[in-house]
């Protein structure tokens, strides 16, 4: 193989699908993989982020901003801290580790940068915490 065929084969593989070439981050979405958590210390909250149109998993994100609170039973000020949990296998998906105090509804915020897109992935998503 020559040079200029193993940096095309190179580039090819690096570049993604054409689909997400023209995404911005309105085109991705966090997505809860399931939404009852078992109420208790050490609960684990399980998301997905994806891109909408293909709905293909999407890995590498850095999320910098989260906030887990209980405004769905209108307590916004009943927060809890959220602990990003390392490691898993599965592309695209993400776990954290937050101490669900109360049964019921909780609301978990989410701002992320997608790699190389323009602009801030952020949601909100209404997880119940079940006994």
């Amino acid at each position: 193989m020559s040079a200029r065929s193993a940096m095309l084969a190179v580039a090819m593989a690096l570049t993604p699908p054409a689909d997400v070439l023209a995404a911005g981050a309105q085109d991705y979405e966090f997505q809860l993989v399931t939404p009852e958590v078992r109420q208790g210390v050490g609960a684990v909250i399980v998301i997905r982020l994806v891109h909408k149109s293909s709905s293909r998993a999407v890995s590498g994100a850095v999320i910098y901003a989260t906030r887990l609170d209980m405004s769905p039973e209108s307590m916004p000020t009943m927060t809890m801290p959220v602990t990003p949990v390392l490691g898993g296998d599965e592309p695209g998906v993400y776990r954290f580790r937050a101490d669900l105090v109360m049964a019921g509804g909780w609301a978990l915020t989410l701002a992320a940068k997608v790699q190389g897109e323009q602009g801030t992935v952020q949601n909100r998503l209404v997880l119940y915490a079940v006994q």
